[in-house]
């Protein structure tokens, strides 16, 4: 979740792969292997889902525990971003909350889908995206951004980085990321398709750009993705790319409505 110029992501539109535009994402024979729908009533699924505990880095660094960070209603999971003024004993000016199936449920290939609902707010940075699960230095493992958001804009970027695209800066060779509109006042549906030659981003349906694998690249780091992956779910305030908060337009929140997972029919398990 690294910064990213916005010119990049309108050039993207322009030299998009022409295959990867025509691709349809239903065009595929995929089988639903795994749903989590969130009817639990007072808390998420814990052998699925942990809290993410806070870091030091621009999406971690107000992560809490804190309740009012977490609901569960209607369905749904609902992810806040807060003003901090109740936590006398925790520094922070704000509070986030955030959740991970890091160690629990993993992915190895396969379509991931999620629909959510974004409120809007400056400062506000919602994200949805996935990890490899072993430990490695970033990014070195990859990262697959499905949604990230920022303040009050109409769309949504989709990204991915790798040793590749970050550290060898060939971030344009291939396009590394894309964005698509939203409807910003309604649940939209965000996923990728993980395959062993290509990652495929879609907003709503809709195919945003197609990553391939290079081959002649194979040992420069440029497509580290068929291993197990876990999936974060989080709200940020503030950072070096969304930028400053206001405190007025908060609380904010992130509420997903279901997250599904997808095999290509015949795969091997």
């Amino acid at each position: 979740m690294r910064k990213s110029l916005l010119f990049v992501w309108a050039c993207m539109g322009l030299v998009c792969l022409v295959s990867a535009c025509k691709t349809s994402v239903k065009s595929k024979e995929w089988k639903l292997v795994w749903v989590e729908n969130f009817d639990q009533k007072n808390s998420f699924d814990e052998s699925v889902w942990t809290k993410i505990p806070r870091g030091t880095s621009d999406w971690n660094n107000y992560m809490s525990y804190y309740d009012s960070c977490y609901a569960m209603q209607d369905g749904n999971l609902i992810l806040r971003g807060i003003a901090n003024h109740t936590q006398k004993n925790d520094t922070a000016p704000y509070l986030t909350g955030g959740v991970y199936t890091k160690g629990k449920k993993l992915f190895t290939g396969g379509r991931v889908e999620i629909r959510a609902k974004l409120q809007a707010a400056k400062g506000a940075w919602p994200a949805i995206w996935m990890k490899p699960d072993r430990e490695v230095q970033w990014p070195k493992g990859g990262e697959i951004d499905i949604m990230e958001h920022l303040n009050h804009d109409n769309i949504a970027y989709q990204t991915i980085h790798t040793y590749y695209t970050h550290t060898l800066k060939k971030d344009q060779e291939p396009p590394h990321g894309s964005t698509l509109p939203i409807d910003r006042d309604g649940f939209n549906t965000y996923a990728v398709e993980i395959l062993p030659d290509s990652l495929v981003f879609s907003v709503n349906g809709r195919t945003s750009f197609s990553y391939p694998r290079i081959e002649e690249h194979k040992d420069k780091g440029q497509y580290p993705f068929g291993e197990p992956f876990y999936l974060l779910i989080d709200m940020q305030i503030e950072g070096s790319w969304v930028g400053k908060a206001d405190p007025k337009q908060l609380p904010v929140e992130m509420e997903i409505d279901w997250v599904k997972f997808y095999e290509l029919e015949g795969a091997k398990r």
